[in-house]
């Protein structure tokens, strides 16, 4: 496959990005200083940001599908929001077929109906990034594309690939002493697992040990 990725060198993008490539896929990383990433077999690297629709089409245009790892600026998450926005328009243009994204933890529930943010154990600083997320995933619902959006664990940090984990749908997922976790690594496998072999198409899903 031919997948165009956006947030390539961020922590949970330069993982996806190891995945995709250790498995034969051919990716375009779309970045806005290309110098960052060094050049490897399958990788193509191309300059670019988030700025215009115009300018995200010109760049996904002929791929299988768009992975977004966009984190947004810490002091204003919902810059998410508009990111996404113009994404979800570039992939309309083209007809790039699916937009997997990766989310947040935040929006998953811990009861029914109750939301790990809404349950008020979301340390403060998270906050903003859990709202911006919750809001994202509405949006990204009423979306006419084809879209997956692919929840963490609540605690979702570098690890060890495994290959072991559990996947679910609007919950999340926690072992027996009520930890809510998953590796970067990890998570790069099932991403790229649903990329292979779509099972959560317009959907939500998650990921937890």
């Amino acid at each position: 496959m031919h997948i165009a990725l956006y947030g390539a060198t961020g922590n949970s993008g330069s993982r996806i990005l190891n995945e995709l490539l250790t498995r034969g896929h051919q990716v375009t990383a779309i970045i806005r200083s290309p110098e960052k990433l060094a050049a490897r077999p399958g990788l193509t690297v191309v300059q670019g940001d988030v700025a215009s629709v115009d300018g995200i089409a010109g760049r996904i245009k002929g791929t299988d599908a768009v992975v977004s790892a966009y984190a947004p600026p810490p002091d204003d998450t919902d810059q998410i929001l508009p990111v996404t926005g113009r994404l979800i328009d570039a992939v309309k243009q083209t007809g790039v077929p699916r937009l997997l994204i990766v989310g947040g933890a935040g929006n998953l529930e811990v009861a029914p109906g109750v939301t790990v943010l809404a349950s008020g154990h979301v340390p403060a600083e998270w906050v903003p990034i859990a709202t911006s997320h919750a809001k994202l995933l509405e949006e990204v619902k009423k979306s006419e594309i084809n879209w997956t959006y692919f929840s963490p664990s609540a605690f979702f940090v570098p690890g060890e690939r495994t290959g072991k984990f559990r996947l679910g749908t609007n919950q999340l997922i926690a072992n027996e002493q009520g930890d809510s976790r998953i590796s970067l690594e990890d998570y790069a496998i099932a991403l790229v697992d649903e990329l292979e072999s779509p099972k959560h198409e317009r959907e939500r899903f998650t990921i937890g040990y």
